[in-house]
């Protein structure tokens, strides 16, 4: 099952990942092909992936559809993208650098704010990728039966190709980034996306859980996933570890600032951390749906959404979170702040700003 921004899907029991590996060959290979098309509807259709560039907001979402808006979600324009696989996430490194990625394991590259997209990676040269840097690495290592199994984990991602998507991307600066996705999926640029080196041999995940979520919070890097899989990057050892957590379910997101760590995810499951994840407190949320997304600002104020379209309030330097009223809730996969009482929401039901109290 994939994806956090599908948690309603996750919840009625679907597997993206069935229906993906299910495709012929020749349809996985259209998408790629073909640039997204042109719609009137494609505001008010699934959008997966909300993100600031500068003052703009760019969103993401099915048949690779990229909206742009420069009035805070009031009115929305199609970008110019050259496939049209359906697209899950999106994250900005500079005002203008932005990536996006998605099913087939398709990576987009802006250099513009969002306004036109290039192809950087896809299932097949991510996957070609991985094996040539593990047979490579396997030549020189010490240890030949953990080099083996790096191997035969490369192989099978390549043979696989677009079956497993990427799931969410984060910078922590211009030229750092980190990519995850399905079945353990993790890369890393320190170059600014010229090119990305598989990261399978350096993180705690020996069940290959799918990886949901990665954020750069507080100078620290994140990843989240399935069973309560939770790893922080140890820069001295340059590898990915799990932290303990007192919760096992799956977790969908990644928030904070220097003074809080918050994740989230199935069954109104919120946890805070302010000591850079060393320690947990369960926030009492008073709900029992998936959290689906959320955001934090400069000024520490976070927000939270649910699948059913709950909005919850908090800041950083408080461990409270508020239920706010909204007029017309909508279930939500993204959300981005846009002032200091406005949100934009992303869906199954599209694009929509909403005021709070």
């Amino acid at each position: 099952m994939f994806r956090p921004a599908l948690a309603w899907a996750l919840a009625a029991g679907a597997i993206v990942g069935t229906v993906l590996a299910a495709a012929p060959a020749s349809s996985r290979k259209d998408v790629l092909d073909t640039p997204a098309a042109t719609s009137a509807l494609a505001p008010r259709a699934l959008v997966n992936g909300l993100a600031l560039a500068g003052d703009r907001l760019v969103a993401v979402g099915q048949r690779g559809h990229v909206l742009l808006s420069d009035d805070q979600g009031k009115s929305w324009r199609q970008a110019s993208v050259p496939s049209s696989s359906d697209l899950v996430a999106v994250a900005f490194a500079t005002p203008q650098q932005g990536w996006a990625v998605g099913h087939v394991g398709i990576v987009l590259r802006s250099t513009d704010a969002g306004a036109s997209w290039t192809r950087v990676l896809e299932g097949h040269s991510a996957g070609a990728l991985m094996l040539e840097n593990y047979r490579r690495e396997a030549a020189k290592a010490a240890d030949a039966k953990q080099a083996a199994a790096l191997v035969q984990e490369a192989e099978r991602f390549a043979a696989q190709g677009p079956e497993n998507p990427f799931l969410d991307i984060a910078f922590e600066n211009e030229s750092t980034g980190y990519l995850v996705g399905a079945f353990g999926l993790i890369f890393r640029t320190t170059d600014g996306g010229t090119s990305w080196q598989p990261l399978l041999h350096a993180t705690d995940n020996p069940k290959a859980l799918h990886l949901y979520a990665v954020r750069a919070v507080g100078g620290d890097v994140y990843v989240a996933g399935e069973q309560g899989l939770l790893l922080k990057l140890d820069r001295a050892s340059d590898r990915f570890r799990a932290l303990e957590l007192p919760y096992k379910g799956t977790l969908f997101g990644i928030t904070g600032s220097p003074r809080a760590l918050l994740v989230h995810g199935l069954r109104g499951t919120l946890l805070r951390s302010s000591d850079a994840g060393r320690s947990w407190q369960t926030v009492n949320t008073g709900l029992q749906v998936g959290l689906t997304a959320s955001t934090t600002d400069a000024q520490g104020r976070i927000v939270v959404v649910s699948q059913a379209g709950h909005v919850l309030l908090g800041r950083d330097d408080s461990a409270g979170f508020a239920l706010a009223k909204v007029d017309k809730p909508l279930p939500a996969a993204a959300v981005a702040l846009t002032g200091p009482s406005a949100i934009v929401i992303g869906g199954p039901r599209g694009l929509a700003p909403l005021a709070l109290p």
